[in-house]
């Protein structure tokens, strides 16, 4: 050094080591722009997966949890869970559909365990009236952290019956979640990506909200129809004027007939 001062390897580590975490960090927040999310944000990097049809339903009129993906997205799906920190389902899907939330891949679950990590991410359910059943897959298929965010429209008995198996339960007094809320606690559990695989309620409302940064979508060739079968997003619905923007960020055609989208939500002013 120019003052004639010596540092030691060290501190030239040190300074190494720091100098890419920063470039890390700033990189990551880089990648973000145009999203709703930047790095100081108290959420997690939210990205929505759907599977649909080609006149965009997620599911048949009878609501069943039909399944839509080929054998190569199912893969895709399950390579997006292994890379998340918890993935997200609302009421209707919780108690409807009773989802794994699993890894399901063995090479996956082990590239997980190298990193340090559980071999599943965390199961993160939003419902009102969290009424499980003791033999549901959602609290029996892991192992897995289990987080439920719920209202005070759930009895004390399932209340009782969630914590005595282990549940993170926290309860909302309002008639429903807090969703913003329930992001800022996700973040200090240590969540840092979230993956969201519906319903169309929930998926609607974390977009209304601009809690969402990413939107992957696998289109099926099929027709499904149906007024009453679930889009990727319901709830209220919004006015043109209102409508959420999306910026194209790929597009890939597949041997199986399908297509993938993938979007970047966009900050409205």
């Amino acid at each position: 050094m120019g003052n004639g001062k010596t540092i030691s390897h060290a501190t030239l580590l040190s300074i190494c080591v720091t100098r890419t975490l920063v470039s890390a960090w700033q990189f990551s927040c880089a990648f973000a722009i145009g999203s709703t999310y930047n790095c100081s944000m108290n959420r997690p990097y939210v990205f929505i997966n759907v599977a649909m049809t080609a006149d965009g339903k997620i599911d048949t009129f009878q609501r069943k949890g039909t399944a839509i993906s080929s054998e190569r997205d199912k893969e895709r799906v399950d390579r997006l869970r292994a890379e998340a920190d918890a993935i997200m389902v609302g009421g209707k899907t919780l108690l409807e559909e009773d989802p794994k939330l699993t890894v399901k891949s063995e090479a996956l679950r082990d590239e997980r365990a190298a990193r340090g990590l559980p071999p599943n991410p965390m199961k993160v359910g939003v419902v009102t009236e969290a009424h499980l059943k003791p033999d549901c897959d959602f609290l029996n298929s892991g192992p897995a952290n289990i987080v439920i965010f719920t209202t005070r429209w759930t009895s004390k008995h399932h209340i009782s019956l969630l914590k005595s198996r282990g549940v993170d339960v926290y309860i909302d007094e309002s008639e429903k979640v807090n969703l913003p809320k329930a992001f800022e606690t996700l973040k200090e559990l240590g969540v840092e990506r979230l993956m969201v695989e519906g319903g169309a309620t929930l998926n609607f409302e974390l977009l209304r909200l601009g809690l969402v940064d990413e939107v992957y979508a696998y289109v099926a060739p099929m027709i499904f129809g149906g007024a009453n079968a679930p889009t990727l997003a319901a709830g209220s619905g919004l006015e043109r004027g209102e409508a959420i923007p999306l910026k194209l960020a790929g597009a890939e055609t597949w041997d199986d007939g399908g297509v993938l989208l993938k979007y970047i939500v966009e900050r409205r002013e």
